[in-house]
């Protein structure tokens, strides 16, 4: 959990809720071991549309709210790493909607 605590200080604007990183961890413990899918790919339409279909509607359950524009904004503030980690990238989606206690416990 170390080196992705380390990462989501990096971007996050408040202070990091542990148990939330650790909570994504856990749940993405497959995705994030595989070289493939550990990062996200904010040029890529088809990454975009995943990200938001799959983590913002199935896993955070939003169906309303700007969600390209927080996709967008999250690249934005990630735009100078060229390995944009998904736990990170997560994390500061899941905290721009208030949805961190999804992860926790």
């Amino acid at each position: 959990m170390t080196d992705h605590l380390a990462d989501v200080k990096k971007y996050a604007a408040k202070p990091v809720d542990e148990a939330a990183v650790a909570g994504l961890e856990k749940n993405y413990r497959l995705v994030l071991s595989n070289a493939d899918s550990r990062y996200v790919a904010c040029s890529d339409p088809a990454e975009v549309e995943r990200v938001r279909e799959n983590f913002l509607k199935k896993k955070l359950g939003l169906t309303e709210g700007d969600l390209d524009g927080a996709i967008k904004s999250v690249c934005a503030a990630m735009k100078d790493d060229r390995t944009k980690s998904r736990l990170t990238f997560y994390y500061l989606l899941a905290e721009h909607f208030g949805k961190l206690e999804t992860f926790k416990g």
